[in-house]
């Protein structure tokens, strides 16, 4: 017999918890419940998918094959739960996948706006560096800052982001102020711990900027904007952003600048999801206005 949902939900909620009381207080179950959820997987499936060390519940390499496969199932239950809230109707959920700073710097207002507008509606927003995929329903709508490539996704281009280099005028005034890109070595330079796709396409225009050369390394881009304001060193950051600080100095504007296209995407499927839509048209035309704002300036 097939597994249900169920099960696998229980299943994931140990992968993540990491012991069956944790599971069972994150899905508001108690714990022989849950231990029967696991117990029923494991003989449905014919393999064990837990052992018991003394950290608690450590997964078999055949519960780690699974997890993709069941986080799959997880993000199209939660797509069928929003899309069953609020058929035909501005109400209901969408979920909007966007990057750290855009969630939290440039998407408030617009949102703010769209539930004025529209009450009913529950926006979720799931904020991280990492794409969410749409193909596999981890959000309704992404923000993104490169073109998306699979057909099945609806996207238009609202626009371009610019950023530049900037430092704080306190740390300008206890280091003074670089006046070429050969000069950024003598300073404290903010930047990622990992690579990434940001990172390889700042390097084309801004050779130094290399995990190795960053005095503070932060995998987060609130974290460097943080860092920024507090004067900690000079860091890449959106011009936009910047410019709600006015202690934030920019740098080398003339050597150093880089546009990201920033696209509203969504899959197809949705086009006709009134609410979907409706938030997909406020996000790229709030976007729009932000990011002509920006390069009146």
């Amino acid at each position: 017999m097939e597994p249900s949902w169920e099960l696998y939900r229980s299943y994931l909620a140990v992968l993540q918890e990491g012991s069956l009381s944790a599971a069972a207080r994150a899905l508001g179950l108690t714990q022989p419940t849950l231990g029967r959820h696991i117990q029923s997987l494991e003989d449905t499936l014919g393999f064990s998918l837990f052992t018991r060390s003394q950290q608690g519940l450590q997964p078999t390499p055949a519960a780690l094959e699974l997890r993709p496969h069941a986080q799959a199932m997880h993000h199209a239950a939660a797509a069928l739960r929003r899309a069953a809230e609020g058929q035909g109707a501005m109400q209901g959920t969408v979920r909007i996948s966007a990057s750290e700073v855009v969630g939290v710097e440039v998407l408030p207002p617009i949102v703010t706006g769209l539930r004025s507008a529209h009450p009913h509606l529950t926006i979720e927003l799931a904020l991280s560096n990492r794409v969410h995929d749409l193909l596999l329903r981890e959000a309704d709508i992404a923000v993104r800052m490169a073109r998306p490539a699979q057909d099945a996704l609806v996207a238009q281009r609202a626009g371009d982001v610019e950023l530049g280099l900037f430092a704080h005028a306190k740390y300008l005034r206890k280091h003074g102020t670089p006046k070429a890109l050969s000069e950024l070595a003598k300073h404290s330079l903010i930047g990622f711990d990992e690579e990434t796709p940001f990172l390889r396409a700042a390097r084309k225009s801004l050779p130094t900027w290399r995990r190795d050369a960053f005095a503070l390394r932060v995998d987060s881009d609130l974290a460097q904007l943080a860092l920024i304001r507090a004067g900690a060193g000079i860091g890449v950051c959106q011009v936009m952003v910047a410019r709600r600080t006015p202690e934030l100095v920019r740098l080398l504007p003339e050597s150093f600048t880089l546009a990201l296209e920033t696209w509203v995407t969504m899959h197809e499927d949705l086009r006709h999801s009134v609410r979907c839509k409706q938030t997909f048209d406020a996000l790229y035309q709030g976007l729009q206005r932000h990011l002509s704002a920006s390069s009146a300036l």
